[in-house]
């Protein structure tokens, strides 16, 4: 009965107007695999309607050109996000060098933060403008110029306290507008893939990102910061070198992001569509919200979800370093081979994630490596020496790479045709709303331990990994999207 209740329902779907003008042909817009969506609605996953027939050599041809552009400009983002926010420039920036460490972090928090706010407010709006307008590759171009711009501003932070605030600006601004760009980017994603290859697609865009950051740290250890030969660009003096980090940062990001620009066509706009100004556009947000917890509640619990454990992500990656240094006693140069050699083994996680995607879901293997983030993070906790922080440590970076990776596919098997931007600025805005989760967790625990132990720092472990058990709490119940084979 079951059976044939499902024949009963394929065969209705393969009678809709749309469906009918794709296998008939006569639809020209639509190749590859049939539309994501029937009708626009929040109810029929991409992942739930039958695959058009494929040629084998189709099928097995998975990295193609615009692929291969698309995930480019993760290769050349790596630069901002491990070499600029996370492993030198911002280290540079609370340095005492800058006045009192303390008080430096305090400023870089309070900057961050408030770009925070800014992404949380306006990325929805963003994404939704791009989407209504057509012109989802322009204003990926467009951010990331600003943000090449923005980076390569940083040279004029000189190591002086009265250009701290500088810097702090430019790097939150950076973030900012890194942020409305990858918004337009991760909407690419169906673009350039199939129900069948989403998650491989996915993965290997998550893994060309963290080969760019090893690269682009090895760049920077070997020439700027430990230079394996003399040159003018190393010198410190005037804190030279890690100035010119910023400027190698933003011709690293913009070469490497404008292949998309090329190789991805713009989305088609609608003429008689309507405009929307700012005000109308959070209010179009807002019936659409409503609209989609109504049609499909589980896409948006996966995105309350999904805030709270890439919140718990993002700290491993954050405050690796400074656990690294602070509790198991890393130089600055042996942190940086750590973060080269974690990108690699993030890379192979999140390649390997994505072809797992595929085939058991990205639901499956976001929990599985969940789960496997947690062991990891008990056994940094409980490591002596530094010894177990490497095993562990690497560990961790294996399973936040398919996290990430499926994430992102996960929701994209999920965006309606046409308004993946508006989604992917609902997973930003989402992400942000928590992004003090993990800092606030981190923080508390070190603070609760400090009266009683010697080396508290270490506790700090224990808040990032309750923020990835909540995550995965979260997580459990919501329905994952089936993948296509």
């Amino acid at each position: 009965m079951m059976k044939f209740c499902g024949i009963i329902r394929v065969y209705r779907l393969l009678k809709t107007p749309v469906y009918k003008e794709y296998f008939s042909g006569t639809n020209t817009k639509l190749t590859g695999d049939p539309p994501l969506f029937v009708s626009g609605s929040y109810d029929a996953p991409m992942s739930e309607i039958p695959a058009a027939p494929s040629t084998s050599t189709n099928r097995r041809k998975i990295i193609t050109k615009p692929v291969l552009a698309w995930a480019s400009w993760d290769w050349g983002s790596a630069a901002i996000n491990a070499v600029m926010t996370t492993f030198v420039f911002t280290v540079y920036l609370t340095s005492d060098l800058f006045g009192n460490k303390d008080a430096n972090s305090v400023v870089l928090g309070n900057g961050l933060a408030i770009a925070g706010v800014a992404i949380a407010l306006l990325a929805p709006v963003t994404g939704l403008r791009s989407d209504a307008g057509g012109r989802r590759r322009f204003w990926l171009g467009v951010n990331t110029v600003i943000v090449a711009l923005l980076t390569a501003a940083c040279f004029f932070v000189f190591p002086e306290p009265r250009f701290l605030v500088l810097g702090v600006t430019l790097i939150a601004l950076a973030s900012v507008f890194s942020e409305f760009a990858a918004v337009n980017y991760n909407a690419m994603l169906p673009q350039i893939s199939t129900p069948s290859t989403i998650g491989k697609v996915s993965g290997f865009g998550w893994g060309m990102g963290y080969l760019g950051g090893i690269l682009a740290l090895a760049i920077v250890l070997f020439t700027l910061v430990t230079p394996i030969f003399d040159w003018a660009g190393a010198s410190d003096a005037n804190s030279l070198n890690l100035r010119l980090v910023a400027v190698f940062s933003a011709v690293w990001f913009m070469g490497f992001g404008l292949p998309v620009l090329f190789a991805v066509p713009e989305i088609p706009g609608d003429p008689g569509g309507p405009r929307f100004t700012i005000l109308q556009s959070y209010k179009e947000l807002w019936r659409r919200v409503v609209a989609l917890a109504h049609a499909d509640r589980h896409t948006v619990y996966f995105l309350f979800a999904s805030a709270v454990f890439r919140d718990g992500l993002a700290a491993v990656f954050t405050f690796g370093g400074i656990i690294a240094a602070g509790t198991f006693g890393f130089p600055l140069q042996q942190v940086i081979i750590f973060a080269i050699v974690g990108n690699v083994v993030a890379a192979a996680g999140a390649m390997v994630g994505g072809m797992l995607d595929d085939r058991i879901g990205p639901k499956r293997v976001i929990v599985i490596s969940l789960v496997g983030l947690l062991v990891a993070g008990l056994g940094v906790f409980f490591s002596p020496e530094a010894s177990g922080f490497w095993i562990f440590g690497l560990l961790l970076c294996l399973f936040v790479g398919p996290a990430q990776a499926s994430s992102r596919a996960f929701l994209a098997r999920l965006a309606p045709a046409g308004q993946e931007g508006e989604l992917f600025g609902l997973y930003a805005t989402t992400g942000r709303a928590v992004s003090f989760l993990a800092p606030a967790l981190f923080a508390a625990s070190i603070a609760l331990a400090t009266p009683h132990v010697a080396e508290a720092q270490r506790y700090g472990i224990l808040g990032i990994l309750v923020v990835l058990l909540l995550g995965l709490l979260l997580l459990i119940p919501v329905r994952g999207p089936r993948t296509s084979t």
